[in-house]
């Protein structure tokens, strides 16, 4: 196995904390802030830019971008988070595990096909969530079925009934534990996997057991219109883009929130007493899995792990077809990173690398 799993997260499960409180930041402090942001903000050269930051509960924003300003203020609006919505579905997940609904060792496709013989191996939700399910990162058709729709919303082409019957029908190319490799479609069948155990459907479960109950009044699950939702382009910048349609990979990307929400939910994992998901929120940062030379990355059930002089930070990034968005804290300074964009990620982009160094050095 190149990985290093430890015990799946539970009722004993700790988390990290720093052994000095850092003094609260001053008005120099702020200012020094401010500027960082601004010039955060200007190196991410993109239409749509905001840049959040939550320090011991003290909020900063700001916005700008290389397009006009929109009718709406930029942080008031809703962004596509892509790949960064697997820290909400393995919230999800958490929460349930803690109220004893499901445990994490359920065999998804019996969850699935409760007929099915879950067999000597199966791949169980804990696997789905941790990336060690032994699937690749999208299903083998994935780009056949998507291609008529490449540059618009390919992934719309791939709804959840055709995405659950290939898990059914085609064997995983590892043995399920022995490795982790990053899957899209792992994520994306858990979240089905979920809804068919508990006979909820999982835009249901998100958004009572985590939206609700962690106060996100601004997060959804699909846009609504420019009143509300940023809207995405292409790699040029100029180019606008759908609205992306995440089909049956909701669980693995489709939420999206505004600045202000996405400060909450990281805020709520800095300070997990003040939540009603005070467990979960303290389970998803327990490292569970090493791997790597070294054994040197390592992964919470929800989150990326790296060291600091510090102590831990936490993160996860995420992109669609127009947007991306970075999401990370660190408990040693008390301190919350939320950052999105409305370009389409590419070669040597500067935003994610932006967003990471500004928390890796806060």
């Amino acid at each position: 196995m190149t990985g290093r799993r430890r015990p799946w997260p539970g009722e004993s499960a700790t988390e990290d904390h720093a052994e000095d409180v850092p003094p609260e930041p001053g008005p120099s402090d702020d200012a020094a802030l401010r500027e960082r942001l601004a010039d955060a903000v200007a190196a991410s050269d993109a239409p749509d830019v905001v840049f959040a930051v939550s320090r011991h509960g003290r909020r900063t924003l700001h916005g700008g971008g290389t397009a006009p300003q929109p009718g709406v203020p930029r942080e008031d609006l809703r962004y596509e988070i892509g790949s960064a919505s697997k820290t909400f579905t393995a919230l999800l997940l958490m929460r349930l595990i803690r109220r004893g609904v499901l445990t994490g060792g359920e065999a998804a496709a019996t969850c699935l096909d409760p007929g099915r013989t879950a067999g000597p191996h199966p791949v169980t939700l804990a696997h789905l969530i941790t990336h060690t399910s032994g699937l690749p990162a999208l299903p083998a058709d994935f780009v056949r079925r998507g291609l008529p729709a490449w540059r618009t919303n390919p992934y719309a082409r791939y709804p959840a009934g055709r995405l659950t019957d290939t898990f059914l029908r085609h064997p995983t190319k590892h043995r399920p534990g022995t490795r982790w490799h990053y899957s899209n479609y792992g994520v994306s069948v858990l979240g089905h996997a979920i809804a068919a155990a508990t006979g909820t459907a999982w835009e249901d479960l998100i958004t009572g057991q985590v939206l609700r109950a962690l106060g996100l009044s601004g997060t959804a699950l699909r846009a609504e219109g420019p009143e509300t939702d940023a809207v995405g382009h292409r790699k040029d910048g100029r180019t606008p883009v759908p609205p992306f349609d995440a089909g049956g990979f909701q669980a693995a990307g489709a939420v999206r929130s505004t600045p202000y929400d996405l400060l909450t939910f990281l805020e709520a994992h800095l300070d997990p007493a003040r939540s009603p998901a005070a467990g979960s929120l303290r389970a998803v940062r327990v490292p569970v899995l090493r791997r790597g030379l070294g054994h040197r990355h390592v992964h919470t059930v929800a989150w990326f792990r790296h060291p600091t002089d510090g102590g831990p930070m936490y993160f996860h990034s995420g992109a669609t077809l127009g947007q991306q968005a970075f999401l990370g804290f660190r408990p040693d300074t008390d301190t919350a990173l939320a950052a999105v964009c409305t370009r389409r990620f590419r070669a040597r982009d500067p935003f994610i690398a932006t967003a990471y160094a500004l928390l890796a050095e806060a």
